[in-house]
């Protein structure tokens, strides 16, 4: 199981706590891009005992881990997410419905704000 390829929440180091289990969520959720070994090699890390996110190893190996451009759009709006990458709004238009959907769930999470749903049209 993908989700069980990341730390569990509360076994983050303390750079990791907050943002990032929201980006790790969003990493998780979207699934392809967490299945790659090389993904999860640059980014999962043992670290003073605790299985940690090294967010900037995946940064730096951003344009080295064979990603098309959405999923490369995708990654990079969630480093964006745990202030790594600067990556701009539009990069979502590089991206499908689902993949942007997990973004905007992430965005809520991050937000704190549990009240908007997130899925129909209006």
């Amino acid at each position: 199981m993908l989700h069980q390829s990341l730390p569990e929440p509360g076994q983050y180091g303390e750079a990791e706590a907050g943002i990032g289990q929201f980006a790790a969520q969003a990493l998780a959720d979207e699934g392809a891009i967490l299945a790659r070994d090389t993904v999860r090699t640059a980014l999962v890390v043992k670290q003073g005992g605790r299985m940690t996110c090294r967010w900037e190893g995946l940064s730096g190996r951003l344009y080295t881990l064979a990603l098309d451009e959405q999923e490369r759009a995708f990654l990079g709006l969630v480093l964006s997410m745990v202030g790594i990458a600067h990556v701009t709004i539009p990069a979502v238009e590089e991206l499908d419905e689902r993949r942007l959907l997990v973004i905007q769930r992430a965005i809520l999470r991050l937000s704190g704000n549990d009240r908007i749903a997130v899925g129909t049209r209006l």
